[in-house]
């Protein structure tokens, strides 16, 4: 059987490559052009070319996003937008317009898959897209773990679901809240998360929300680590993760975590949740919950109170930048306040965390005892080596 993809997201290039070195198989893209989320920072062709490169080369794939709903001004750039993806050999596009698709099929040629923006729930509608010669439909985030199971045995498509992170109030990107509340279009990659407010609740014309307590209508966000034998036994092809706006300390946690679980179920070793959970803390994490897997959602996967909504959100140190094996100094990308004399935790791709102790702090190669402004770079000696893209946190380490 072939092994399950790990795909996870990347909002620019220096995170598609931690993406991919912290064991992600593929990474999914947005470029400047048609794709949602425009907060991002999101790729020129530039990015994409070196990107598919760097990915290649690791022998891994790049999939780009053209999945924001398109207005007629849209479609005059969409011809020359994929022959320009396809000169750069991306692995496949992800859209939500069927217009797109057959654009692209007459005229292009690269691989096309459905974006969860159709809400593809049932088997009925994937036949009905095979005819535009798609190889891949990522499902909606609405299916239960026995409909995925009845979708891919009755289908020669890949399929493709969310594992991991951000779940839509609404059927994903079809919410009108923010359209209406600051006209920033969600279908058009400018959402602004108004289900996540901090809301009055009323009873007719009586507040009802005690002081300092709001209600809002946002769901928990998605964690299927314990799902992930069945979704494999099931035949879904990829894995994904959402978040290609996530920080390097996020991504590098939620991908460590879900390499380690495919690698021990394809290994056939006992698999460790704990230990899986206690790899994804480290990353700035929402509540969780498991979504629709088990069917229908309860109380339970929603988040009606957004008091102390994001975990471990200042606990993200630093990123390693470079390492100088001679003095035994790492260059680190400071994002939160490092201390001198303090002990860290180093989180290494395929690797478990390690703790070490900061014997000195430099800043322009002067020792200081602490230093806080963020995206700076500092010099730290320890008696750890250090490579690339390695994280330091300041959580106290766990795992045994």
């Amino acid at each position: 059987m072939k092994r399950v993809e790990l795909l996870a997201p990347a909002g620019d290039l220096d995170r598609l490559k931690l993406a991919l070195i912290y064991g992600a198989d593929a990474v999914y893209i947005g470029g400047k052009e048609m794709s949602l989320r425009s907060h991002a920072s999101n790729f020129t062709l530039e990015d994409i070319d070196e990107a598919v490169k760097f990915a290649h080369n690791l022998n891994k794939k790049v999939y780009v996003t053209c999945n924001m709903i398109m207005h007629n001004e849209d479609k005059k750039q969409a011809l020359e937008y994929l022959r320009a993806l396809k000169k750069c050999q991306v692995d496949g596009i992800i859209t939500s317009s069927l217009d797109l698709i057959n654009l692209n099929n007459k005229f292009v040629g690269n691989e096309m898959h459905i974006s969860t923006q159709l809400s593809t729930l049932n088997e009925e509608a994937i036949k009905y897209y095979q005819q535009f010669k798609i190889t891949r439909v990522v499902l909606g985030r609405e299916c239960s773990i026995k409909e995925i199971k009845e979708i891919t045995a009755h289908t020669p498509v890949e399929i493709e679901v969310f594992i991991h992170g951000g779940m839509c109030s609404s059927y994903s990107g079809k919410c009108m809240l923010s359209n209406v509340m600051t006209l920033r279009d969600a279908n058009r990659g400018g959402c602004a998360h108004s289900c996540r407010w901090k809301y009055f609740l009323y009873n007719d014309q009586r507040k009802i929300n005690k002081k300092n307590e709001y209600f809002a209508m946002s769901s928990k966000d998605l964690c299927a680590i314990r799902y992930i034998p069945a979704l494999i036994k099931a035949g879904v092809a990829s894995l994904k993760i959402e978040g290609r706006m996530k920080s390097y300390n996020y991504l590098a946690s939620i991908i460590s975590a879900y390499r380690k679980c495919i690698d021990d179920y394809y290994a056939k070793k006992k698999l460790n949740f704990k230990y899986y959970y206690e790899l994804m803390s480290y990353g700035e994490n929402r509540l969780t919950g498991h979504g629709f897997l088990n069917g229908e959602v309860t109380p339970n996967e929603q988040l009606f109170v957004l008091n102390d909504e994001f975990k471990n959100a200042g606990d993200f140190i630093g990123i390693v930048r470079g390492y100088d094996d001679k003095n035994g100094l790492a260059d680190i990308e400071i994002k939160n306040k490092i201390v001198q004399g303090e002990e860290y935790l180093k989180i290494s791709p395929g690797q478990k965390p390690k703790k070490f102790k900061l014997l000195a702090l430099y800043f322009e190669k002067k020792a200081v005892g602490s230093y806080t402004i963020a995206k700076n770079i500092v010099q730290i000696k320890t008696h750890e080596r250090f490579k690339p893209y390695d994280i330091i946190h300041a959580r106290k380490l766990k795992i045994n």
